[in-house]
């Protein structure tokens, strides 16, 4: 029996903020995307090497936590990214000079939904729908 749509025991993987989290991050979406029968992890491994990228560059501190389950409800794979910060994702304009900031723009096209909600402790979640 679920609770609240998530699987009785939904797969975590907990991470250091560092410069090999995407990596470890993107080998557990595919682990996950596999064990749930999805066949393309593409978008997948787009959104979880961003989301992780941007918890360990923009917060640096504490642990970054991966989940990845499935909302049959509505079709979709979730991915969550939580972090210990308190800095909220930013959506900047289109700048075809800058060096950073595309990131988040091209998960949003790519996606079914994506939000943020904060944590009762300290920090917040990042989450993403993909279309199954």
């Amino acid at each position: 029996m679920s609770v609240g749509g998530l699987a009785p025991e939904t797969p975590t993987l907990v991470l250091a903020p560092s410069d090999r989290a995407p990596a470890h991050a993107r080998r557990f979406l595919v682990e996950q995307f596999r064990a749930l029968g999805v066949a393309d992890d593409f978008v997948g491994r787009l959104v979880v090497t961003e989301l992780v990228t941007n918890a360990y560059k923009h917060v640096g501190i504490g642990h970054i936590v991966v989940r990845i389950f499935p909302d049959e409800r509505k079709h979709t794979v979730c991915v969550e990214v939580w972090d210990e910060g308190a800095g909220l994702p930013i959506v900047r304009p289109e700048n075809h000079d800058a060096t950073s900031g595309r990131g988040l723009p091209l998960i949003i096209e790519l996606v079914q939904s994506w939000g943020v909600r904060p944590l009762y402790e300290t920090g917040k979640v990042v989450w993403v729908r993909c279309v199954l």
